[in-house]
This record gives C-alpha cells, structure tokens and sequence, in this order.
C-alpha cells in the first residue's frame, strides 16, 4: 500500500527539484573544456561535482529502498573513507558529459521518486546517524545547492538567493552538536540564537531569544559557512560569544569526517 506523502515532504521534494532543475541549467550548455575547469574543492573539476551528487543519489535511493544493502556497502566505504570520495570521482572521469549528465538525471529522478513512496515515519541509514525521510531529503537538498555553489564560483555564475535555504540553514543549526562530535569536542550546553534575513524580507530564527552566544545576517551567507563554502571571515555574518565563534569555526552540516573548510580570503560574500 503507498503510504501519502506528508506536506512537509512535499514541500522539500518540490524544493529539492528547483535545486536541481537550476544546478542542471549552469552545466546544461557547458563545453568539453567547461567540464574540466577546476572547482573550488582541491582536486575537483566540474564533472567531479556532478559525479558526486549521482552516486550519492544512488546511495539514497538503496538507503531508502534496500537499507540492509545500504549499510553493508556503507561499512565498506567507511573502511577507505579517507580516499572514498576521490576515488569515486575518478572512476567516473571516463564519462563523456553526455553520459554523465544521463547518469545524474537518471539518478535524481530515481531517488526522487524513492522519496515520494517512503514512509514520512521511517527511520532511514546514511553516512552520519539514522534520520527522518525529511531529513533525509533535506541533506540531499543542502548538496545539491553546496556542490551548486562550487560549480557556479567555477563558472562565474552569481546565484540569487532563495528561500529554499531555509533547508540549509535548518539542517546547519540542527548539525551543530555533530560538528563538534567529529571533531572529538564536547558539544556546548549553551544554546545559541540564529537570526537569518531571508531574500523575501522574513526573519528566520531558531535558539532562545536573548541568548548570549549569537550568529545574525544573511541566510546565504549563513549556509555557506555551514556547509563549509565559505571562511565566516569572509561574510557578513555578526558572530557573538565564545560558543557561537566555535561554531562558526568548525561547522559543518553534512555526514562525514572533519571538513577542512576554507582558508580566509578564498571566497568574498556581498
């Protein structure tokens, strides 16, 4: 029997398919040359990024379709973690960019429909702790625009902001104590207040009102700190308290081992 896609659910797979649908159109027209510009992250060109986002859609559709299957890949991953993504992205520089897109549109459209079938009440494996569908689905969003924002630097590509970074931000604040644990640190008791202008003009805001520690500015800004796209030196963000300077320092929303972030002055905010 289909289990009915919850509303939050909906709203994130519509979310997650503007996401794509706007990363799809920056590689869309891209020459062979294009597809081998040097990214960002050391060591990726363009089609490394594309590669990444496609096998790890892969991996989502069997962490939502075979989760024993997952977990026992998934240990085996784990094992070579440290060369894993590298080695991934290799394998896959043989791929003609006609290919490659046909394999990231394939895979997308596979874990997307994965998505809409699972039970909103699910407990499902990945590469950090078991998490909710609509986590889950989340995580797959905040790539998809992190890995977007590598691409679009590369190109030149200025990205207006969107409401659907209030995705990102969530999953960021919520990643917290997880930044610090993969650091092997104690995750501070103090909370810390988030306020975020978003491009509508709202305030998104998360952690007790007057609390000590604070982050306050723009939610771009905020998301690329989080996902590690960005130095905090480099943005307009107003950090206050030893706690929340820690955060920004060390933050990370996604699953893995410690990222080793941007240096300042790699990248400038607005």
């Amino acid at each position: 029997m289909a289990v009915p896609t919850s509303d939050l659910m909906s709203e994130l797979i519509i979310d997650l398919s503007a996401e794509t649908a706007e990363l799809r159109e920056m590689v869309r027209v891209l020459d062979l040359p294009g597809w081998e510009l040097p990214t960002p992250s050391e060591g990726w060109v363009v089609r490394d990024q594309i590669s990444h986002l496609a096998w790890f859609d892969d991996a989502a559709t069997s962490a939502l379709t075979d989760p024993d299957g997952f977990r026992a890949a998934r240990a085996e991953l784990m094992a070579r973690v440290e060369s894993a993504m590298d080695d991934q992205v290799a394998a896959a520089r043989g791929l003609a960019p006609a290919a490659l897109l046909e394999w990231f549109d394939t895979a997308r459209a596979r874990m997307i429909r994965a998505l809409r079938a699972v039970d909103p009440a699910t407990r499902l494996p990945w590469y950090g702790p078991d998490m909710s569908p609509a986590s889950f689905a989340t995580a797959r969003l905040m790539e998809t625009w992190a890995h977007g924002q590598d691409v679009a630097d590369t190109l030149g590509i200025d990205r207006a902001p969107t409401t659907r970074l209030r995705h990102v931000a969530l999953l960021g604040v919520r990643a917290m104590p997880y930044g610090f644990a993969v650091r092997g640190r104690q995750a501070p008791a103090r909370p810390v207040r988030v306020e975020l202008a978003m491009p509508d003009g709202t305030l998104w805001v998360a952690g007790p009102e007057g609390a000590a520690d604070a982050v306050r500015g723009p939610v771009q800004d905020f998301c690329l700190v989080v996902t590690q796209r960005s130095n905090v030196a480099d943005t307009s963000l107003s950090v206050t308290g030893d706690i929340a300077r820690e955060w920004m320092s060390i933050a990370q929303a996604y699953a893995g081992p410690p990222g080793p972030g941007r240096e300042p002055g790699t990248r400038k905010t607005a």
